[in-house]
Order: C-alpha cells, then sequence, then structure tokens
C-alpha cells in the first residue's frame, strides 16, 4: 500500500471540527470558503512572483500552504454540516484547487538557479494528477486520491523546497527535489489511471 499525507485527512478534520462549527454559525458558506482560498492564493503567489529573488519571502510558501490545506479541508466539511453539498461546489471545488497550485507553482519560474523545465514538469504533472484522478469518475470508478505525489504530498515537499530556497540551499540540491516531485506527479498519475481500471 502506498502511503499518501492524504491518508491523514481524517485526523486533520477532527482537528478542524470546531472551526466548522464556528464558520456555521457565522453565516459563511462553503462556495465562499472555496473562492477565498483561490484568492489568497493568488494574492500570495503574486508577493512571491515579485519577490523572488528575495529568499526571506520564501518562508510565506510553507505557512499558506499549512493554512491552505485547512482551507481545502474546511469547505467540504462546512458543504456537510450545513447540508450545502451542491453540483456548483463540487465545480468550484476541483477548479479552485488546480487554479491555486498553478498560481502558487509559477513563481518558481521567477527563481535564478532553477530548472524551468523541471518547474514546468511539476506544472504539467499537478494538472493531469488531478485530472487522472477525476477521469476515474467518468468510467464508474471512484474519485482517486491515490499518492505518492497528490495535492497534499505536494504541498509537503513544496514546502520543504521552499524552505530551501529561504535558506539559501546550493541549486543543484534545489533542482535535484524539484524534479523528483515533478516524476512523482507523472507516477501517481499512472497511479491513479491503474487503480480506476481496476
Amino acid at each position: 500500500m502506498q502511503f499518501s499525507i492524504y491518508q491523514l485527512k481524517p485526523a486533520f478534520q477532527r482537528l478542524l471540527q470546531p472551526l466548522v462549527k464556528g464558520l456555521a454559525a457565522g453565516g459563511i458558506t462553503p462556495n465562499q470558503v472555496t473562492i477565498s482560498t483561490l484568492l489568497v492564493s493568488i494574492a500570495v503567489a503574486s508577493v512571491l512572483w515579485q519577490c523572488a529573488e528575495t529568499p526571506t519571502v520564501w518562508w510565506v510558501f510553507p505557512l499558506w500552504m499549512l493554512l491552505r490545506m485547512a482551507f481545502n479541508a474546511l469547505d467540504g466539511m462546512l458543504a456537510v454540516y450545513q447540508q450545502q453539498q451542491t453540483k456548483l461546489g463540487a465545480l468550484l471545488n476541483e477548479m479552485a484547487d488546480v487554479l491555486s497550485d498553478i498560481a502558487l507553482y509559477l513563481p518558481l519560474f521567477a527563481m535564478t538557479g532553477l530548472a524551468p523545465y523541471w518547474v514546468l514538469l511539476l506544472l504539467l504533472g499537478s494538472v493531469l494528477t488531478e485530472f487522472a484522478g477525476i477521469l476515474a469518475l467518468q468510467i464508474g470508478a471512484a474519485r482517486r486520491f491515490d499518492g505518492p505525489m497528490g495535492k497534499s504530498d505536494r504541498a509537503f515537499w513544496l514546502s520543504l523546497l521552499a524552505i530551501g530556497i529561504a535558506l539559501e540551499l546550493p541549486p543543484p540540491l534545489l533542482n535535484s527535489l524539484l524534479a523528483l516531485i515533478g516524476m512523482l506527479t507523472l507516477v501517481t498519475c499512472g497511479n491513479r489511471l491503474v487503480k480506476a481500471l481496476k
């Protein structure tokens, strides 16, 4: 069995349960959480792009990735709690996740020392991975979340990369990590397609 950070989601959700009740009491809707998360992701990406060559700014990346994982869980939990699960919400959730990923990964192109072809592989691999997960529904299988480099896993490993940038680690080391993440997205894509067929 392949491990993915996604498998920790139930425990993570239990920690967030009090916050779900607070949001519901405040009249916050799941779609508001989803859209707000996307907008903040774009704002963070904009800051990273403009200040990419300032190493300390990359500490923002892991901080936001942690918060983003929480918000990504919250919108679904809130939808269940408020019985507001809708087709629009499902579409927004999938689209916002992919758009947030693209926005947050793009600033890596602005980093001197990072090979652009590895950044491109990461971008393509991450989109294909999510597409493969959703594509399973098209053939009557369940939505696939298999690893080893799903959304939560990418958030973790790219946060380590961002910390490496902040600490000004040597570019060859950073590129090696980036290449590994990118190649594992393709492995993940294959895993999801194979598991969908089974």
